[in-house]
Protein backbone atom coordinates (compact mmCIF):
# COMPACT_ATOMS: atom_id res chain seq x y z
CA UNK A 1 0.00 0.00 0.00
CA UNK A 2 1.33 3.06 -0.45
CA UNK A 3 -0.40 6.03 2.19
CA UNK A 4 1.50 8.95 3.12
CA UNK A 5 3.39 8.69 7.01
CA UNK A 6 0.88 10.40 8.63
CA UNK A 7 -1.60 7.44 7.39
CA UNK A 8 0.78 4.41 7.08
CA UNK A 9 1.86 5.29 10.82
CA UNK A 10 -2.38 5.51 12.00
CA UNK A 11 -2.24 2.02 9.67
CA UNK A 12 0.78 0.16 11.23
CA UNK A 13 -0.47 1.06 14.85
CA UNK A 14 -4.05 -0.44 13.95
CA UNK A 15 -3.14 -4.04 12.69
CA UNK A 16 -3.04 -6.89 14.48
CA UNK A 17 -0.85 -9.65 12.90
CA UNK A 18 -1.40 -13.70 13.47
CA UNK A 19 0.25 -16.27 12.06
CA UNK A 20 -1.65 -19.09 10.34
CA UNK A 21 -0.80 -22.68 10.01
CA UNK A 22 -1.02 -24.97 6.39
CA UNK A 23 -4.57 -25.26 5.56
CA UNK A 24 -6.15 -22.64 8.12
CA UNK A 25 -8.88 -20.24 7.00
CA UNK A 26 -8.35 -16.52 6.95
CA UNK A 27 -11.75 -15.74 5.58
CA UNK A 28 -14.79 -17.85 4.11
CA UNK A 29 -16.74 -17.10 1.13
CA UNK A 30 -20.28 -15.62 1.45
CA UNK A 31 -19.49 -14.25 4.95
CA UNK A 32 -19.27 -9.97 6.00
CA UNK A 33 -15.97 -8.27 5.81
CA UNK A 34 -14.95 -6.65 8.65
CA UNK A 35 -11.27 -5.55 7.50
CA UNK A 36 -8.56 -6.32 4.87
CA UNK A 37 -5.49 -8.61 5.25
CA UNK A 38 -1.72 -7.52 4.37
CA UNK A 39 0.25 -10.70 4.11
CA UNK A 40 3.51 -10.63 5.26
CA UNK A 41 5.41 -14.05 4.79
CA UNK A 42 4.16 -17.02 3.55
CA UNK A 43 1.50 -17.84 0.89
CA UNK A 44 -1.79 -18.07 0.15
CA UNK A 45 -4.67 -19.46 -2.07
CA UNK A 46 -7.82 -17.41 -3.00
CA UNK A 47 -10.57 -20.57 -4.06
CA UNK A 48 -14.43 -20.27 -5.14
CA UNK A 49 -16.83 -22.79 -4.77
CA UNK A 50 -18.60 -23.60 -8.28
CA UNK A 51 -22.43 -25.02 -8.66
CA UNK A 52 -20.90 -28.89 -8.62
CA UNK A 53 -19.08 -27.43 -5.68
CA UNK A 54 -15.76 -28.75 -6.97
CA UNK A 55 -12.97 -25.36 -5.72
CA UNK A 56 -11.59 -23.00 -8.27
CA UNK A 57 -8.48 -20.97 -7.58
CA UNK A 58 -8.88 -17.76 -8.64
CA UNK A 59 -5.69 -16.16 -7.85
CA UNK A 60 -2.55 -16.71 -5.87
CA UNK A 61 -0.97 -14.49 -3.06
CA UNK A 62 2.04 -13.95 -1.85
CA UNK A 63 3.75 -11.09 0.45
CA UNK A 64 3.12 -8.02 0.32
CA UNK A 65 -0.60 -8.75 -1.39
CA UNK A 66 -3.37 -7.46 0.22
CA UNK A 67 -6.85 -9.50 0.30
CA UNK A 68 -10.20 -9.04 1.23
CA UNK A 69 -10.42 -5.53 0.14
CA UNK A 70 -13.31 -6.13 -3.23
CA UNK A 71 -15.87 -7.33 -0.13
CA UNK A 72 -14.38 -4.70 1.75
CA UNK A 73 -14.92 -1.82 -0.52
CA UNK A 74 -18.01 -3.12 -2.35
CA UNK A 75 -19.41 -3.19 0.81
CA UNK A 76 -20.84 -6.86 0.15
CA UNK A 77 -20.29 -10.11 1.33
CA UNK A 78 -16.48 -12.40 0.15
CA UNK A 79 -16.94 -13.79 -3.44
CA UNK A 80 -13.85 -16.31 -2.44
CA UNK A 81 -12.36 -18.37 0.65
CA UNK A 82 -8.65 -17.31 1.02
CA UNK A 83 -7.11 -20.10 2.28
CA UNK A 84 -2.70 -20.86 3.83
CA UNK A 85 -0.81 -22.56 1.58
CA UNK A 86 1.94 -22.29 3.70
CA UNK A 87 2.99 -20.98 7.26
CA UNK A 88 2.18 -17.19 7.09
CA UNK A 89 1.90 -14.41 8.92
CA UNK A 90 -0.71 -12.15 8.14
CA UNK A 91 -2.02 -8.80 9.74
CA UNK A 92 -5.62 -7.03 10.11
CA UNK A 93 -6.87 -4.02 9.54
CA UNK A 94 -9.79 -3.26 10.97
CA UNK A 95 -12.70 -1.84 8.35
CA UNK A 96 -13.03 1.53 10.21
CA UNK A 97 -9.68 2.66 10.04
CA UNK A 98 -9.19 1.64 6.45
CA UNK A 99 -12.13 3.24 5.19
CA UNK A 100 -11.73 6.40 7.37
CA UNK A 101 -7.65 6.87 5.58
CA UNK A 102 -8.89 5.68 2.62
CA UNK A 103 -11.51 8.37 2.56
CA UNK A 104 -8.35 10.85 3.70
CA UNK A 105 -5.70 9.97 2.04
CA UNK A 106 -5.87 10.12 -1.81
CA UNK A 107 -2.15 8.80 -2.99
CA UNK A 108 -3.65 5.21 -1.11
CA UNK A 109 -7.41 5.80 -2.71
CA UNK A 110 -5.42 6.00 -6.12
CA UNK A 111 -3.25 2.67 -5.35
CA UNK A 112 -6.40 0.58 -4.49
CA UNK A 113 -7.89 1.59 -8.09
CA UNK A 114 -4.71 0.54 -9.68
CA UNK A 115 -4.86 -2.76 -7.51
CA UNK A 116 -8.08 -3.65 -8.69
CA UNK A 117 -7.77 -2.65 -12.14
CA UNK A 118 -4.65 -4.83 -12.67
CA UNK A 119 -6.80 -7.73 -10.97
CA UNK A 120 -9.37 -7.16 -13.53
CA UNK A 121 -7.07 -6.99 -16.10
CA UNK A 122 -5.55 -10.31 -15.38
CA UNK A 123 -9.04 -11.94 -14.94
CA UNK A 124 -10.04 -10.96 -18.36
CA UNK A 125 -6.70 -12.26 -19.22
CA UNK A 126 -7.43 -15.45 -17.85
CA UNK A 127 -11.42 -15.95 -19.27
CA UNK A 128 -9.49 -15.02 -22.87
CA UNK A 129 -6.79 -17.70 -22.30
CA UNK A 130 -9.38 -20.42 -21.19
CA UNK A 131 -11.48 -19.86 -23.94
CA UNK A 132 -8.76 -19.94 -26.74
CA UNK A 133 -5.80 -21.24 -25.68
CA UNK A 134 -5.06 -25.25 -25.78
CA UNK A 135 -4.17 -26.78 -22.43
CA UNK A 136 -0.65 -27.47 -23.08
CA UNK A 137 -0.12 -23.70 -23.43
CA UNK A 138 -1.93 -23.09 -20.33
CA UNK A 139 -0.25 -25.71 -18.02
CA UNK A 140 3.02 -23.96 -19.46
CA UNK A 141 1.95 -20.43 -18.64
CA UNK A 142 0.63 -21.46 -15.41
CA UNK A 143 4.12 -22.88 -14.49
CA UNK A 144 5.47 -19.33 -15.38
CA UNK A 145 2.96 -17.64 -13.26
CA UNK A 146 3.92 -19.68 -10.44
CA UNK A 147 8.21 -19.18 -10.98
CA UNK A 148 6.94 -15.18 -11.52
CA UNK A 149 4.58 -15.53 -8.37
CA UNK A 150 6.34 -17.12 -5.69
CA UNK A 151 9.83 -17.04 -7.29
CA UNK A 152 12.83 -19.76 -7.19
CA UNK A 153 14.37 -22.12 -4.32
CA UNK A 154 18.10 -21.89 -4.19
CA UNK A 155 18.92 -24.43 -7.05
CA UNK A 156 17.53 -21.32 -9.42
CA UNK A 157 15.48 -24.00 -10.77
CA UNK A 158 12.88 -25.29 -8.31
CA UNK A 159 9.67 -23.36 -8.25
CA UNK A 160 9.29 -21.90 -4.67
CA UNK A 161 5.75 -23.28 -4.09
CA UNK A 162 3.74 -26.77 -3.30
CA UNK A 163 1.05 -27.40 -4.33
CA UNK A 164 -1.32 -30.78 -5.19
CA UNK A 165 -1.70 -31.54 -8.90
CA UNK A 166 -5.44 -31.42 -8.29
CA UNK A 167 -4.61 -27.56 -7.44
CA UNK A 168 -2.22 -27.12 -10.25
CA UNK A 169 -4.80 -28.89 -12.55
CA UNK A 170 -7.54 -26.35 -10.74
CA UNK A 171 -5.15 -23.00 -12.14
CA UNK A 172 -4.63 -24.76 -15.44
CA UNK A 173 -8.80 -25.11 -15.89
CA UNK A 174 -8.68 -28.81 -16.81
CA UNK A 175 -9.37 -32.21 -14.86
CA UNK A 176 -7.01 -34.03 -13.03
CA UNK A 177 -5.98 -36.35 -15.20
CA UNK A 178 -5.21 -34.18 -17.94
CA UNK A 179 -2.56 -31.60 -15.93
CA UNK A 180 -1.13 -34.79 -14.28
CA UNK A 181 -0.39 -37.00 -18.12
CA UNK A 182 0.88 -33.20 -19.55
CA UNK A 183 3.33 -32.95 -16.25
CA UNK A 184 4.47 -36.11 -17.64
CA UNK A 185 4.82 -35.32 -20.98
CA UNK A 186 6.59 -31.76 -19.93
CA UNK A 187 9.23 -34.17 -18.50
CA UNK A 188 9.63 -36.70 -20.67
CA UNK A 189 10.45 -33.61 -22.92
CA UNK A 190 12.97 -32.61 -20.28
CA UNK A 191 11.36 -29.17 -20.09
CA UNK A 192 10.81 -29.92 -16.11
CA UNK A 193 11.47 -32.17 -13.59
CA UNK A 194 8.68 -32.95 -10.89
CA UNK A 195 9.98 -34.22 -7.38
CA UNK A 196 6.79 -35.24 -5.41
CA UNK A 197 4.64 -31.79 -5.58
CA UNK A 198 8.35 -29.84 -6.37
CA UNK A 199 8.99 -28.75 -9.76
CA UNK A 200 11.92 -28.40 -11.70
CA UNK A 201 12.57 -26.03 -14.27
CA UNK A 202 15.31 -27.41 -16.73
CA UNK A 203 14.37 -25.45 -20.02
CA UNK A 204 12.72 -21.91 -19.24
CA UNK A 205 13.28 -21.08 -22.99
CA UNK A 206 11.60 -24.09 -24.28
CA UNK A 207 8.33 -23.39 -21.60
CA UNK A 208 7.77 -19.69 -22.25
CA UNK A 209 7.79 -20.69 -26.12
CA UNK A 210 5.07 -23.87 -25.20
CA UNK A 211 3.15 -21.09 -23.14
CA UNK A 212 2.84 -18.76 -26.47
CA UNK A 213 2.68 -15.94 -24.49
CA UNK A 214 1.92 -12.85 -26.60
CA UNK A 215 0.83 -9.33 -25.27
Amino acid sequence: MTASDEHTSALAAAKKCTVYKRGEIIFQEGSHPYGIYAINTGKIKLTHSGDDGREQIIRLCKPGDLIGYKALISNETYTATAVVLEDSAVCFIPREIFERILQKDPSLALRMLQILTSELRRAETKITHLAQKPVRERLAETLLTLKETYGLEEDEQTINVTLSREEIANLVGTATESAIRLLSEFKKEKVIDLSGKKIRILQLAQLIKMANLQD
